[in-house]
């Protein structure tokens, strides 16, 4: 479809982006059409989009094979999508881009288990920050072993220390928060963003720096939290420990799954 209308292609019954499907068992759509829905000349500016949207389904367990098809075509990368595919690609593009608003809110509207668009986009953003950080807590475990930690757990308190002037087991009071999970499992997006770069900063300043031992590893870690502590202050007038918590992201797990479920029913072989 070269004449795609880009200012209606969510709009309409049934709305171009629609047509643009093909069949070949499930119905799937090409990442370069989705692009040309979007309002890009090709697949380049979703390139971070969509491996986010690729770690979402390897975090939780749902197949990839089912949902993207890498396909060898020319310098930026081709897929093959399925529509829950297209779907965490556009929640997870650029918000800047006022096709990517309406894109969502046309998802959104496709099956009852879907939270209010915006909503839904934050919790995405979520999951995949959250994500992030437990990759990061590895990477930063080992530079931490590697530069002479021998008490890891007295590392890690000291940047909750810095961060929240208070440590974790007090902070959990602090924030009354009770029942199974970690303490990051309950944290909402900003603030999981805001310990992610606690995380990456403090790994740099000890590899910059080359900081070596237990003491000077510990103190590294507050003074990162403390700056950190600083800017979220400076930004939202709060300290990080007046910031609410947010539902247990197993609950984001299950919607998205069940999200999953709706577009695969809807999308299925067709007899």
């Amino acid at each position: 479809m070269d004449d795609l209308p880009v200012a209606t292609a969510f709009d309409g019954d049934p709305p171009p982006f629609e047509l643009l499907a093909q069949q070949n068992g499930f119905r799937f759509w090409m990442a370069s059409d989705l692009a040309r829905a979007l309002g890009y000349a090709d697949t380049e500016p979703l390139h971070k989009a969509l491996n986010k949207a690729l770690g979402v389904c390897m975090m939780l367990n749902i197949s990839v094979a089912e949902n993207f098809t890498a396909l060898e075509q020319g310098r930026t990368p081709e897929y093959r999508l399925s529509r829950f595919a297209c779907y965490l690609t556009v929640m997870n593009a650029d918000p800047r881009n006022p096709m990517v608003a309406q894109a969502q809110g046309f998802f959104a509207s496709l099956a009852e288990s879907f939270w209010e668009a915006m909503q839904q986009n934050a919790e995405v953003e979520r999951l995949v920050v959250r994500g992030e950080i437990s990759s990061h807590e590895k990477s930063l475990a080992g530079t931490a072993k590697q530069s002479g930690v021998v008490d890891y757990a007295r590392f890690q308190n000291a940047g909750y220390v810095g961060m929240y002037n208070m440590p974790i087991w007090k902070l959990k009071n602090f924030k009354r928060f009770e029942g199974p999970g970690t303490l990051l499992d309950r944290m909402g997006r900003d603030e999981l963003a805001a310990n992610l770069f606690r995380l990456t900063q403090t790994e740099a300043k000890i590899r910059n720096e080359r900081i070596h031992g237990q003491q000077p590893l510990e103190t590294a870690a507050e003074t990162v939290g403390r700056i950190v502590r600083n800017a979220v202050m400076q930004i939202s007038g709060h300290p990080p420990e007046l910031l609410p918590l947010s539902a247990p992201i197993s609950d984001t797990k299950k919607s998205i799954k069940a999200t999953q479920r709706a577009f695969k029913k809807l999308d299925g072989p067709k007899n």
